[in-house]
Parts: C-alpha cells; structure tokens; sequence
C-alpha cells in the first residue's frame, strides 16, 4: 500500500494512503473516542466525538471522514478538542430519556442489580437470579427477611399500585438456592500470597472477608462472640432471622476458605500490632456497634431494668431472661420493637412501647411496627421515662412524662419538648432500654486509628481507608449504628480498596460511573406507567398471630413458587438493558459530563418490543444512525430509517410499522451489538413469534 509521512501528535508516523485520521491513530496505539463510527460501515460523521485538529484547517474535523495527507499535521487531544467532544456529548444527551440504572439498583446500599435478579426470577432461571444477587450482597436469605428496604421506596411501581417487593424475592431466590442440591458459590481467583486480616464478624466483616476471598487473598476473621453474625445473629430475634439460615450463609465465607477465630478481642486477645506482627498484609475492622446507649434517667440500674441490645443478645444466646407478666419498652427502632415482640413470646401478657415522638417519626421498620401491633404490642406515643425505682414484689415504677412537638432537630425530625405537669407513673415486672446504640472505640485508643469524637473511625469515604496505612474499616463502626445491607456494601467496597492497596495499585475505591435518570419518581413522565395493567402486590404468608405470640418459629414463612414468578412480573424492569457497555455513558463518565447543561424539551418515551428479540427504545436513540446504515449496508433491508427533518427527527420503521412487520431476517444481533446506547437490546429471553 502507498505511504503517506504524518505528524500525530507531535511524532512523525507512517500512515498508509486511503486511511482516516481515526484509522491511522488507531494503528499507532491512539484512541480517539467516537460514537457514530463503525468499521464495518461507511463513515457517516453524524456526531462529532472523534474531532481532532488539523493544521490548516479552519476548525476542528472529524477523524472519522478525514483521509490522512502527505505531511498532514494532527494533534488529537488538547483542551479545547476535549471540551468540544464533552459539549457534542452533553447536546446528544440533551435529546435522550431513559435511566442507567434503575431507581432501585442506585438506592439499594450494596448496589444490587435488583432488576436484573428480578427478570431471572420472572423467567424461572433461580440460579441466575441468586449469581447476580451474590455479586453485592453475600448474605441474601437474612437479608431478605430483615432489610428495611430502602430500594422499594423508590421503585416506579410505587406511582401505580405499589413497590414490588423486591426484599421478599430477594429471600425467594437465595431459600432456593439454600435448598438446592448444588448451593451456588463463586469459584475463587488464584491465591495472591497476601494476609488480611478481618476484626468482627457481623455483615461488614463477613462481606469483606467474602469479597476478599473471591480476589484470592487469604482472610482470618476476629470475632469476639462464640458465634459469627454480629447484631444480625445477637440483635435480631430468630422469629425474624432463623439462625439455621444465618448459620447456612456463613458457611459459604468459610467454604471459600476463611479462618475463623472466635472469643477474640481486639485489644484484649489480639492487637493491631500482633496482627501486623503475625504477617497480614491488611486490616479491615468492622467492630460494630453493640454497646447500649444510656436512657440518661434516675435510677436506670434498679433491678428489672434491662438494656435492650443485652437483652436479645442473652435470649439469642440461650439465656432468656424472665420479663415477668407487664414488661415496658423504651424507644421507637427496630430493637425496640424486637424487645416488644421478644418479650411477648417470653411469656409477657401486656406489653408497651413508650415513644417520644409520633408514629410518623418512628425510625423502625413500618412493618415490624404492623406486625408487633397485630400481636397485641401497644404503642404509647409522645410519652418518656424521667425516672426509674424500685416498687413492691419486685417490681419497677416508673415515672414517666407526656411530650409534644417542638421544631425539627439535627436529625431533620421535631424535636420532643416535655410538658409540665404530666407526670405518671407506670408499674411493672420489666423495663428495656432500647434507645440506641455505640461503638466501642476504647480497643483503638493505642491503634492510632483516627476517629470522630471517640465515637465512630474516621474513613475515607470513597476507600475506607482509615489514616493508618494498611488499615481499613467500615460497617457500624464508621457509620453508627446502620442497616446490614449498608455494612456488607461498606465490606465489599473496602475488599475493593484492600485489594488495590495489596496490589500495590493506587487505592480508588470502586468507580463512579456517570448516571443518566429520568428523575425523581414523581417527575418520571406518567406516559411511562400508560397502558401498565394494575396489579396488587403479592402478600407474605405469615403463621396464624395467635400461634406466632408462644413461639419463636419464623413469622413469615415466604412466597411459593408461582407468587414468586407472578410478583416478579410486576417489575417494570427500568434502566438501561446496556448500562455496562454504552458508549454514551462511558464516554461521559469520562468527558465529566452534565446531561442537563442543554437541558430542554426531551424526546418522549417510545418502546417498541414488538419485535421476538430486540426492543427498541426510540427515547434512548442519540440519531448516530448506525442502525440505519447497517440495514441499508449489511442487512439490504429498509427495516428501519431516518423519519422527518431537524429537532423532529426519529430513527423509525417506514409507513408508521412496528419493528417486527420490517425486520424479519436474520442480523437483528448485528443491530444490537452495533448500537452505541441502549435504544437497541437483545431481549432476555425471546418472545414469541408474532
């Protein structure tokens, strides 16, 4: 072939004559980005990602269109070409509507891909669905009986009918696979040769432990309990939380091949330097957060008043305590409410909540609040104890005052102001402290580990590096007390970082990819909940009230097989079917782009699935018209085409068809893997032929 003598980017090559400027950097190791470009079809040049400068030429050019010259200069890469390509990105997205991720997924702490495990579940492929449920979350089955589940407040379905319920598939999926022949476990990395280290072993530990074991490092676990879980096992009653299923999930962390210590202490049997000392590469805490907070009252260490965190620790570990006939519990969480329903199956008649604010500010799970109520637990708002002492036959008065709202406090909700002149007294058998909980930091005061006051360790939030090198933590002890699925997503982001750091790389953390979203959910556009048939939430099976309130037997007992398959069907299945590989998105994550800087009138939502085994997604198009090219120039068909003129544009199928009436060759995989966004995807599984 002739040879033509360039300058890209200030080095003279060799090109061969007839090459494109993108071709010709492409053979000597240059990226340069584009959109629209595909070897297999004729240059189009429609979006102007790949422009370089030329010398001599009046303005940028397209690398993609431009044939290379004798003695032509190109510089591919300076600030104002990366700015043009970021201001042509941000234009593209200023006509496209569609989510990366669906709502759920972002929300969810750990990051699940719940629609993805969802549509698995739809399609009957359990196995499927629990292989991408255990890429986040690595304790499933507990999870899926105890998370308050943050991701159903923002699920879409919630503007029609309600959420899915995502929690109860969640455990539908991971009981399946617990009961399976072949329980599914990730196959291990090569082992590198580097020690980690893991102190507690609650959700933090154990999904750090899990995440590390999986990237082949070897990992030993400090647990100063005789049993691993943390508050999972120790704080929550085994009417919520089976410990068999506890039991079950853990033995995947140490099938992977983790050591297990338990009754180790740090700072009383093990030390941060006889760890270093003993040869481990890295540390991860993840102590928790289990020591009771005080209610701050007179006389709180009468005889009958007990802290609620010991309290269920002691009934988890064989060691109930007796509660008497009336027992009072103080606070508004989940503790406080576990205690309630604990105590009733220890065989108290009356039970009572004492909560300082209203129901709408109780932090505990709206449905164990239903729940305990449903067993007979009463709830008495606006009231709190001032006083506790002792009264005859053993029993505890206390004195207690009512409450009102005043304005809002740091924590964003009204703060209780007492009311003189309420005071009343209650008598009973027992009193549970259940107002918060803290970590105990005093085993790091000799680490030089930094923390907050004393009362949490202080972390880089993007790697949960602490300020000691090597040394990682995450979980309660970083964030106070907090939800499980918070902890194993702080455990595997910090297995993340641990690795970088052993492999000697610069310690990022997990990247943060951009993120296009329709909005909020009450500003997604309600064409998108048109013509979606109304479908009530399926229902949990629960054990009869009056059978549950003597027995410490698992309340609710999960969905059958076709209320599993028919709940996963109400899933509207939102993001983007091509989030991990869009061009857009990687690009713009890249360029740092603002998807609103253009913001104005978007396309509108325009699905057509009509088709056995593509969908297409007009509101995603960004008009590269790849797909047109490749019918015209691959396929030889007109199944799809370039429809009206400037803003109005659309990528469509001629005379106003649906996609299957003009695509019905083969090449439909051509068209999806060609595609640069989402507007073009292969279904999950193929629809029937129409």
């Amino acid at each position: 072939m002739p040879q033509v003598n360039i300058i890209l980017n200030g080095k003279p090559v060799v090109a061969e004559a007839g090459q494109t400027i993108l071709e010709a950097a492409e053979a000597n190791g240059i990226a340069i980005p584009t959109l629209c470009h595909n070897a297999e079809l004729k240059p189009f040049g429609s979006c102007w990602i790949c422009v370089v400068r030329v010398k001599g030429a009046r303005s940028l050019v397209p690398a993609c269109s431009s044939k290379v010259a004798e003695g032509m200069e190109i510089t591919t890469d300076e600030a104002d070409i990366h700015a043009t390509r970021k201001m042509c990105l941000e234009l593209l997205m200023s006509d496209h509507l569609g989510d990366c991720l669906a709502p759920c997924r972002v929300t969810c702490p750990a990051g699940c891909n719940i629609p993805e495990f969802i549509s698995s579940i739809a399609l009957g492929d359990d196995r499927a669905a629990i292989e991408v449920i255990k890429r986040n979350i690595m304790l499933p089955a507990s999870l899926g009986r105890i998370c308050p589940r943050p991701c159903e407040e923002e699920c879409r379905r919630n503007r029609m009918e309600g959420a899915v319920a995502i929690c109860w598939l969640k455990r539908f999926a991971a009981d399946q696979d617990l009961a399976s022949a072949r329980p599914y476990v990730p196959e291990r990395a090569p082992a590198t040769g580097k020690k980690v280290a893991v102190v507690g072993a609650g959700p933090a530990g154990l999904a750090a432990a899990y995440y590390l074991l999986l990237q082949g490092h070897a990992v030993t676990v400090f647990e100063a309990h005789p049993k691993p879980g943390g508050m999972l096992r120790y704080g929550i009653p085994e009417f919520r939380l089976p410990r068999n299923v506890l039991d079950a999930e853990v033995d995947y962390v140490v099938s992977l091949g983790a050591e297990m210590r338990y009754g180790t202490k740090l700072g009383r049997d093990v030390t941060l330097e006889g760890l270093r000392a003993a040869g481990y590469d890295a540390i991860f805490m993840g102590i928790g957060a289990q020591l009771a907070s005080s209610m701050r009252i007179e006389g709180e260490d009468t005889p009958g008043v007990l802290s609620g965190v010991e309290f269920l620790g002691d009934v988890s570990a064989g060691r109930p305590q007796k509660v008497g006939d009336r027992v009072v519990v103080v606070g508004g969480g989940n503790t406080a409410v576990d205690a309630a329903r604990t105590s009733l199956r220890l065989g108290a008649s009356g039970v009572s909540i004492l909560y300082r604010r209203t129901r709408k500010e109780m932090p505990a799970n709206e449905v164990e609040i239903e729940e305990a109520l449903k067993e007979g637990v009463r709830i008495e708002f606006l009231a709190a104890p001032i006083r506790a002492e002792p009264a005859p036959a053993g029993k505890v008065k206390l004195t207690c005052i009512r409450m009102e709202l005043g304005e809002p406090d740091a924590s964003g909700r009204r703060s209780p102001v007492p009311i003189k002149g309420s005071e009343h007294q209650i008598v009973c058998d027992t009193v549970i402290a259940a107002i918060g909980q803290a970590v105990d930091t005093s085993a790091l005061q000799a680490t030089g580990i930094e923390t907050d006051r004393g009362r949490s360790i202080k972390v880089n939030p993007r790697t949960l590096e602490t300020n000691v090198p090597g040394v990682f933590a995450g979980g309660d002890c970083v964030t106070g007390a907090d939800i499980a699925v918070r902890a194993i997503g702080a455990g595997r982001l910090a297995a993340t970082s641990i690795s970088q750091y052993l492999r000697g790389e610069e310690v990022t953390g997990e990247p943060e990819l951009f993120r296009m979203t329709m909005g909020a959910l009450d500003k997604v556009p309600g064409e998108l909940f048109e013509e979606r048939p109304r479908r009530e939430r399926a229902r949990m099976p629960e054990r009869e009230v009056e059978v549950r309130r003597s027995t410490f037997d698992e309340v609710e007992v999960g969905f059958s097989d076709p209320q599993a398959r028919d709940e996963a069907t109400r899933c509207l299945t939102c993001g983007c079917a091509k989030a991990e590989d869009c061009k857009v998105r990687t690009l713009a994550t890249q360029y740092g782009c603002d998807p609103e800087r253009f913001a104005g009138e978007r396309r509108h939502i325009d699905i057509d699935d009509s088709h056995p085994y593509l969908v297409y997604e007009a509101n995603k198009c960004i008009m590269c018209g790849t797909c047109v090219r490749a019918c015209e120039e691959l396929l030889h068909t007109s199944a799809l085409g370039f429809v009206g003129r400037g803003f109005t544009a659309r990528i469509r199928p001629p005379f106003a068809k649906k996609l299957a009436q003009t695509l019905h060759r083969d090449g439909w995989q051509k068209l999806a893997e060609m595609c640069p966004t989402g507007a073009l995807s292969q279904r999950k599984k193929a629809k029937a032929a129409v």
